[in-house]
């Protein structure tokens, strides 16, 4: 059964991680960052089925190399920003049907990168995992990230920020909508290509980006698990975390139980199934801050939840 998943994330100076480190971890190289020195080795490292950068389409004039040179391209983007809270980088982290072969999983992948580079004009940093070689690895657990620049390329070099840095504010100046609507844009869009990559190999599967509510599911989503709870898990440990984490689901399941009991159920519609999906998302984002104030951070601040889409 096809899984539908889109995690956004975001690598700036307020936390401390890296955009060369990010790369160098994806598309498993050797990277060294201008900026800080520092060597982030991770060509040993398994996983890495294929990595390439996506352009936008209609760049005038001879394409410079250091567009496609990984460590170039980051390096670059590293030296254009300095606020020391500034954004260098945002990922896009898709979920790609095991039910498709290799060569459709890179076509779905690179399409879509491609959509994204000519919809903002920046370039995105393409790397697919497959599953780890190890028995507790999900043989299901292929994945791309998408790492995208945060401000538009050209043949020049990197220029303004792109339209999705901008504040709301700004954003109405120039006649756009507000920023969310952007995430949800690209939700929508991950669900079309994909479904659209299912039905072209003759499957019968489908995903579907909205929220349970929205698509009349009557129950939770599943709990969040930190990912360090959910390591100790799949390695045979018994975690007291990813337990009081299952433990508040079930009770939060209960009294959603005794609500639908004593109260007839109205499925969202319009623009109340906007409004639900928003709150989803706000929930989401509470269960992950919980889980990762309870779970240690990792040590690696250019790594990111990857390996583990659906724990």
């Amino acid at each position: 059964m096809a899984v539908y998943h889109l995690y956004l994330k975001n690598f700036g100076r307020a936390n401390g991680s890296s955009a060369v480190g990010a790369a160098a971890y994806r598309a498993g190289e050797r990277l060294r960052d201008e900026r800080t020195g520092r060597i982030h080795d991770h060509a040993a490292r398994p996983g890495v089925m294929h990595a390439e950068i996506v352009l936008p389409d209609g760049l005038a004039g001879p394409e410079p190399a250091w567009l496609r040179d990984r460590a170039g391209l980051w390096n670059a983007a590293e030296a254009a920003e300095s606020r020391k809270n500034a954004r260098v980088a945002r990922e896009y982290l898709v979920a790609l049907p095991a039910e498709l072969d290799h060569g459709r999983r890179l076509a779905l992948a690179r399409g879509f990168s491609q959509e994204l580079a000519d919809r903002y004009r920046f370039a995105v940093d393409l790397s697919i995992h497959g599953p780890r070689d190890y028995a507790q690895s999900d043989p299901r657990n292929f994945h791309a990230h998408l790492l995208a620049t945060t401000r538009e390329v050209s043949i020049e070099g990197l220029g303004a920020k792109t339209a999705l840095e901008l504040s709301d504010t700004r954003r109405r100046a120039l006649g756009l909508g507000p920023a969310v609507n952007e995430l949800f844009h690209v939700r929508e869009r991950w669900a079309v290509v994909t479904n659209e990559a299912l039905r072209a190999a003759g499957l019968e599967a489908r995903v579907d980006h909205r929220s349970l509510a929205a698509r009349g599911i009557d129950r939770l989503p599943r709990p969040y698990i930190p990912r360090i709870a959910f390591e100790l898990e799949r390695q045979g440990h018994y975690s007291p975390v990813a337990e009081r984490m299952r433990e508040r689901h079930r009770a939060l399941e209960a009294q959603r139980q005794e609500r639908a009991a004593s109260a007839p159920r109205q499925a969202p519609a319009g623009i109340e199934a906007l409004e639900e999906l928003r709150r989803q998302a706000r929930e989401n984002w509470l269960r992950m801050r919980e889980g990762s104030a309870r779970a240690a951070a990792e040590p690696a601040a250019d790594r990111s939840r990857d390996d583990d889409l659906a724990p």
